[in-house]
């Protein structure tokens, strides 16, 4: 690609005003009669009808009316419904049962293993106090006679 030639026609210079505005320098066409001067016309008043008020009240349409329907009670579908309510919570009330007896006898076990533990350090111990004496009293003597 040559790039020696311009991509662009001849541009015109341009004037940059103390706000930054380009102004394009190109000679200003003659004018035929002066220029007019744009005065815009003052807007209508608004008017509002009685349907446009704005005081007026928007009330929306009614609902369609739906097909009437069949007024038969579906006490199959409530038996059944019923049914497997009372069976889950049957089963809900079973667990919390079960749940809680396996926690009451957790915690007895535990607790009979502590007084287990401590009847047995107070039974069987060496040293003073009552545990651990015995029922057989022992009195030894020596005495070096053959001398």
């Amino acid at each position: 690609m040559d790039r020696t030639t311009p991509q662009q026609p001849f541009a015109a210079p341009v004037h940059h005003g103390p706000d930054g505005t380009p102004y394009y320098l190109t000679p200003a066409p003659t004018l035929t009669a002066p220029p007019a001067i744009y005065h815009p016309t003052a807007p209508a008043p608004a008017t509002y009808g009685p349907a446009l008020a704005p005081t007026a009240v928007y009330l929306p349409a009614p609902p369609p009316a739906t097909a009437p329907t069949s007024q038969r009670d579906p006490w199959p579908a409530r038996l059944l419904a019923g049914g497997v309510a009372l069976g889950a919570g049957g089963l809900g009330v079973g667990y919390a049962v079960q749940a809680v007896a396996a926690a009451a006898g957790s915690i007895g076990g535990l607790a009979a293993l502590g007084v287990g533990a401590y009847a047995l350090a107070k039974t069987t111990g060496s040293g003073g106090g009552r545990g651990g004496q015995g029922a057989v009293n022992v009195n030894v003597t020596v005495s070096n006679r053959n001398r």
